[in-house]
């Protein structure tokens, strides 16, 4: 059996870099226009260069997506776009993700040599659309997450075998079909198919009476109300050999807003998870506690097996609450490790640029590319100036920490419980 690629998500260069050190075979990111990420941070053609070059050096490939629904307005910004990324870069991305066949048919003309791979969001859900898409040069196609595991084998058994098929593994699940949702434009005036959703399917939603306007009638699910069109996420860490049987090239981790632990977290358990089980099956189902745990610590709305095992109902699927379950914090990434002439302890001085409040004393937990997580004290916490400090309140802070453990650099640092 052919191992497949895990694919994870990044929406700046600091996540490319955990996403990469934290086991990903193959990145996925936006540029500053044309993806459909328009509120993650995405990455200019300086950043995309820097990304690039950082997983090309490790032998991970990164895409980039351009996947919006295009109008005639965003034609002549997308042929300026696609000539930037043939002319600009020193290095090429390895594919382009794309659902619009006038993108497509750009992105073939200007800069034929990259790869082209076709979005979810072209709705693809049988195999004479993946035949298609591959007569018109498409190397892959992206499954329409409605797809069961079974539909994903037959289309497999119909489709050239050098064709590649990516799925979604794990992430956020859309309610509208394959993500073409019209109700934040409706809503807000912000296009979810250009990139601008406000993620109205998460809101609290009651039923109103044509004849009686202003009367809202809750149909109730929980004390907190109704969410009838939030979607629990995906997960399927405990169903790695049936993606495998279906023959599935390439697992894909939804998430291109996400935080680098989350990216971290779900990296690194699903690079040892499809390790493990082509090690050994036995070994696969020994660790699979681990899995579930490790999972857990990044933030979720609850678990589903999505469409693959049939159509779900609304006991499996909707997610009655619009909060994420959190177990850990994020504090911050190691980005430099001091010499060992400067430590003031054992262990030499880390940087960070701290996301989350903590403070002498606490302890933590070394999150490290390898599965280990050791936990360790706050021992010494530092300015840039030098200037010793009890606590780090102030988010993007770049401060320098004793640690009672060993850090280093592309660590993640992390703690329990929601602050």
């Amino acid at each position: 059996m052919k191992k497949p690629e895990l694919l994870i998500p990044a929406s700046s260069l600091e996540v490319l870099k955990t996403a990469v050190c934290f086991g990903a075979d193959a990145v996925y990111i936006g540029g500053e226009a044309f993806g459909l990420r328009a509120k993650a941070k995405n990455f200019s053609m300086e950043e995309m260069a820097q990304g690039i070059a950082f997983a090309h050096s490790r032998n991970v490939k990164v895409y980039v997506t351009a996947n919006i629904l295009a109008h005639n307005g965003d034609l002549e910004g997308a042929r300026q776009y696609f000539a930037e990324l043939r002319d600009m870069l020193p290095q090429k991305p390895d594919a382009l993700i794309i659902s619009d066949p006038g993108m497509y048919m750009l992105a073939k003309e200007i800069c034929p040599e990259i790869e082209r791979h076709i979005s979810t969001q072209a709705n693809n859900t049988n195999y004479l659309t993946y035949r298609f898409w591959w007569e018109q040069g498409a190397k892959r196609v992206v499954s329409a997450r409605e797809l069961s595991l079974r539909e994903i084998a037959e289309i497999r058994k119909q489709i050239p075998k050098e064709m590649e098929i990516e799925s979604f593994i794990h992430g956020a699940m859309c309610i509208s079909y394959s993500g073409r949702c019209l109700l934040s434009s409706y809503f807000t005036g912000r296009d979810a198919n250009k990139g601008a959703c406000t993620h109205p399917c998460r809101w609290k939603y009651a039923v109103v009476e044509e004849t009686r306007p202003g009367e809202y009638l809750p149909v109730y699910e929980n004390e907190r109300g109704t969410y009838i069109f939030n979607s629990k996420d995906l997960c399927m860490i405990a169903h790695i050999p049936e993606m495998v049987e279906a023959g599935i090239d390439s697992f894909k981790i939804e998430g291109r807003m996400k935080t680098a632990l989350y990216v971290a977290a779900v990296a690194r358990t699903y690079r040892r998870a499809i390790d493990d089980y082509f090690e050994s099956e036995q070994k696969y189902r020994s660790n699979m506690d681990w899995y579930r745990a490790e999972i857990a610590k990044c933030t979720y709305r609850q678990f589903t097996t999505g469409f693959y095992f049939g159509k779900p109902d609304e006991t499996t699927q909707i997610y009655d609450s619009n909060t994420y379950v959190n177990e850990s914090v994020y504090l911050g990434i190691v980005e430099e490790v001091g010499s060992a002439s400067e430590s003031v302890q054992d262990f030499p001085l880390v940087r960070i640029s701290q996301r989350n409040k903590f403070s002498l004393w606490d302890t933590i937990e070394i999150m490290k590319p390898s599965g280990e997580n050791i936990p360790v004290v706050v021992k010494a916490i530092y300015t840039e100036d030098g200037e010793p400090v009890e606590s780090a309140p102030h988010p993007k802070q770049v401060l320098w920490l004793c640690l009672s453990g060993r850090a280093e650099q592309y660590d993640l640092l992390r703690m329990e419980g929601k602050r």
